[in-house]
């Protein structure tokens, strides 16, 4: 397989250098990191030490994934690819006519909070899924580090804490039962640099651990949560619990640069990622300079193109009506491509295709197994809602659903919602090249697309393309960019008719990645590592 040559010149801002190592864990949080290095280091594999870095990421970015968020993994197991939905069911009381007689008969969304907004968490059930499949280690050793940050406590770093306090701000999340007493000890939110400590977490940790997640699914955990919800107005039921399993699928891919791109097919929206890419296989992107206006309109509207017909189609593959193959057919992908004006920014429509809050984490071991991984509550904090003794903040995805009569994704019973989070692994030649992802709503695919095409036809290493300045669609023609992005780009991008929000907004999201890329023979050089300066990110490895 033949390397890809890569600019070693930063060139951005950040001048974060990346890690070299034989043995690597990239994630948003040092500590969750060193977990990850601590497994490995005990002989375990990279699906050990995504499993440990994963369980740390709940206690040390809680306002972005608990233990009950949900979880998807695309994972290289020294052979083959293997794809892992553990996002989580709607609860079998969740009918339209459920919420139209809670919230009236024109009510055409779901609540951003509480327990109308939560679906069965998956992540801890796809944890166990890959130990039980590739794991080395036993997987009680897994969650050790998590069980040892809990007890113990961690010093709040800037980030993370900045999150937190926004969150405290929000009347519905903070009335929301449970959400104070696990979150806001002292009646706040703790200080840059405050001990925090999570008992009820290390409890549920415990049992997770010593029964392989039985507990969480079948046992006192879903009793919890069916008790709680009954005394809080929820339908949630331990039998919603019992029912759940995470389900293994094959990735969908689109060829690009002479690489190809994984993604988690629906529910999820990684296939934006591979349509936009579809779409720019029209044009000489590699023959504009990197950062142009040129450069960034072709690819902000490809991405435009595909995500039209992402939120129109996609939902949970047994209520979609068409298929993953139908969106990604190249003669369609072609004429989409052809609706592309250089010279102007343009509000797309859905096509017609028929013929007839998130932690991103990536391990990678000397053996050449790779792990992508992300894992999310949505919203900050999620639902709000956490479980009393236990630690459990649930997940907010069921206000993913519509009501909308006919849509792909109007709620049903036992459904899985339309999904955000997404994990992206490149091959090339059929051979592991790279496991990354970045997160936040929907800027996951936009950065999907953006770091890819700067690797693969700009030549810039993975630290830079993740240290670039990125733009982030919204809707119609309203985007926004980041502050560092080149003054002449955004004025060029103003003149043809985007409409950037404030440059200087600091709530703006544009996500924050983690990358793997493979250099060789992984025994002898190894992996790059990099890691987004947007979160207090961390690569380490030996």
């Amino acid at each position: 397989m033949t390397q890809q040559a890569f600019n070693w010149n930063q060139g951005y801002a950040s001048q974060r250098s990346p890690v070299f190592a034989r043995n690597i864990v990239s994630t948003s949080h040092p500590l969750a990191a060193q977990a990850g290095l601590r497994i490995l280091a005990q002989g375990g594999n990279a699906v050990d030490a995504a499993i440990a870095t994963a369980a740390a990421m709940t206690l040390v970015e809680p306002c972005s994934n608990g233990l009950g968020s949900d979880a998807f993994a695309i994972l290289w197991d020294g052979k083959e690819l293997h794809g892992l939905n553990a996002s989580g069911n709607a609860p079998q009381a969740w009918t339209p006519e459920y919420f139209h007689r809670k919230y009236g008969a024109d009510s055409k969304s779901l609540p951003k909070r509480g327990w109308d907004a939560v679906t069965v968490p998956g992540a801890v059930a796809g944890w166990v899924a890959m130990s039980e499949r590739f794991g080395k280690l036993p997987f009680a050793d897994l969650m050790a580090p998590a069980i040892e940050i809990a007890e113990r406590g961690y010093a709040v770093p800037v980030i993370v804490q900045s999150k937190w306090a926004m969150a405290a701000a929000v009347s519905d999340l903070t009335s929301q039962p449970g959400f104070a007493e696990a979150f806001l000890p002292r009646g706040r939110a703790p200080a840059v640099g405050e001990l925090f400590k999570f008992p009820q977490a290390a409890r549920t940790l415990k049992r997770i651990a010593e029964t392989r997640g039985q507990a969480f699914y079948q046992g006192e955990i879903a009793a919890a949560v069916e008790a709680f919800a009954k005394q809080t107005g929820g339908s949630m039921t331990a039998a919603d619990f019992a029912a759940y399993k995470p389900e293994w699928v094959k990735p969908i891919a689109q060829d690009y640069a002479g690489h190809t791109l994984h993604e988690i097919p629906p529910n999820g929206q990684g296939i934006a990622a591979l349509m936009a890419l579809g779409i720019l296989k029209h044009f000489d992107l590699a023959s504009l300079p990197v950062d142009s206006t040129a450069s960034q309109h072709l690819q902000i509207e490809a991405m435009k193109l595909a995500f039209a017909d992402v939120y129109r189609y996609v939902s949970d593959p047994v209520s979609m009506t068409l298929s993953s193959e139908q969106m990604l057919d190249p003669a369609y992908l072609a004429e989409r491509a052809k609706l592309i004006d250089m010279g102007r920014a343009q509000d797309f429509k859905a096509g017609n295709p028929v013929k007839g809050g998130t932690i991103y984490l990536t391990t990678a071991d000397e053996s050449g197994m790779m792990v992508s991984f992300i894992q999310s509550n949505y919203m900050g904090f999620g639902s709000g809602l956490v479980v009393p003794g236990y630690g459990v903040s649930l997940q907010n995805r069921g206000h993913c659903f519509t009501l909308e009569e006919g849509h792909a994704n109007q709620v049903a019973p036992g459904k899985r919602p339309f999904h955000t989070i997404i994990p992206a692994f490149l091959t090339k030649d059929g051979q592991p090249v790279m496991s990354y992802g970045v997160m936040g709503g929907n800027m996951q695919p936009q950065g999907h697309m953006q770091t890819l095409v700067r690797m693969l036809d700009y030549g810039q290493n993975p630290q830079a393309a993740c240290d670039a300045p990125r733009w982030r669609f919204n809707e119609g023609l309203s985007i926004n960019v980041e502050a560092s992005m080149r003054p002449d780009t955004i004025d060029g991008l103003r003149a043809l008719g985007h409409q950037i929000g404030d440059i200087h907004d600091s709530y703006q999201d544009f996500g924050a990645g983690q990358f793997i890329w493979r250099l060789g023979n992984p025994s002898e050089e190894g992996y790059v590592a990099a890691s987004d300066p947007r979160r207090d990110g961390a690569a380490v490895g030996y």
